[in-house]
């Protein structure tokens, strides 16, 4: 992927920003949905958003990011691009993130491999023609997570996947949130949204935690030793994100995997980035110099969001074709 930001557009904060506030992310109307409230097997709930108007014999299931929904920049400007080449389009939700709190204690966390196997068994069970999954952000590397798990029997669920912006050493990415400006901007936003739907949860299911301890979380790392490591299994922070990483474990993948990552994500820093040898043969990177964290805006001022969605979306879809040929030829 070559990707170059526009001049306007310099440096990675921005380029992360302003797409999220003011580029367009489609050239047409936005995305309708049609929603589903789908049973988990705890006997919670996700709701599941799908593409109004847009029939298709492929499938593309998009994983949103910490504290997104379908709508999301980044999952509009995609939806556009399935509409336009005549693909199904799905969103399921993470607990929580669909504008209801959900009944459980769980909510959802960066190594959700559970949860995506649950969701993409169910697409597969309903849907009979191919399917190729997305993931952003902290949906990227839970999505991640999950093809490094099922290891060859993930091509029974779905052609190929692709990651965006994925954070996929956790401990590396937590700590750069954490500091300077990253932590005066994004941490604030994420914690003035998480802690809420916290203390929401608290009162549902009394002495969950210590609300005085999550009211005090200053960073991700307090928030995520408070409430998401304990509440998901594991001892704390840090084996949440030593456990959840998607990073040591990409070899493992045996299905075509995209990873989109910007040299220039405030977030992810470069430095955590997998190099080809860190990967097996089923794994691309694409690291582009610019692009922030999901941002990638193109074009002139304020810009448009079609960059991801154009280059992952054809990458997803030419491999349902490679898939097909292969079947072919082996028949």
């Amino acid at each position: 992927m070559n990707y170059v930001a526009p001049y306007w557009l310099p440096g990675g904060n921005l380029q992360t920003i302003w797409p999220a506030l003011y580029s367009r992310r489609t050239s047409g109307p936005r995305a309708q949905y049609r929603r589903e409230r789908w049973t988990t097997p705890d006997a919670d709930f996700i709701d599941v958003d799908w593409l109004q108007d847009s029939p298709g014999q492929t499938l593309v299931v998009m994983f949103h990011g910490l504290e997104g929904s379908s709508g999301s920049h980044y999952v509009e400007a995609m939806a556009e691009f399935a509409r336009a080449n005549s693909c199904a389009f799905v969103v399921p939700h993470f607990r929580g993130c669909s504008g209801e709190l959900n009944l459980g204690p769980r909510a959802y966390h960066s190594g959700d491999f559970e949860e995506i196997g649950w969701i993409l068994a169910r697409l597969r069970q309903q849907h009979g023609g191919p399917i190729v999954a997305v993931g952003v952000s902290l949906g990227g590397n839970a999505l991640l997570r999950w093809a490094e798990e099922m290891g060859g029997q993930a091509a029974r669920v779905v052609q190929a996947v692709a990651s965006v912006s994925a954070p996929v050493d956790l401990a590396a990415s937590g700590g750069e949130i954490g500091r300077g400006f990253n932590r005066l901007v994004y941490t604030r936003m994420f914690l003035n949204s998480m802690k809420p739907k916290a203390l929401q949860k608290l009162a549902q299911h009394p002495g969950l935690f210590n609300a005085d301890d999550l009211r005090g979380a200053r960073n991700l790392y307090e928030f995520d030793n408070v409430f998401t490591a304990p509440l998901h299994g594991f001892k704390n922070t840090q084996d949440y994100w030593t456990r959840a990483s998607a990073k040591p474990h990409l070899n493992q993948i045996r299905i075509p995997a995209l990873l989109v990552n910007a040299l220039n994500d405030p977030f992810v820093p470069a430095g955590s980035l997998p190099h080809p040898q860190d990967v097996g043969h089923h794994v691309t990177l694409w690291q582009p110099a610019q692009g922030g964290h999901v941002g990638f805006a193109q074009g002139r001022w304020p810009g448009h969001l079609s960059a991801i969605p154009q280059a992952v979306g054809q990458w997803l879809l030419s491999h349902i074709q490679i898939s097909g040929t292969q079947e072919k030829l082996n028949g």
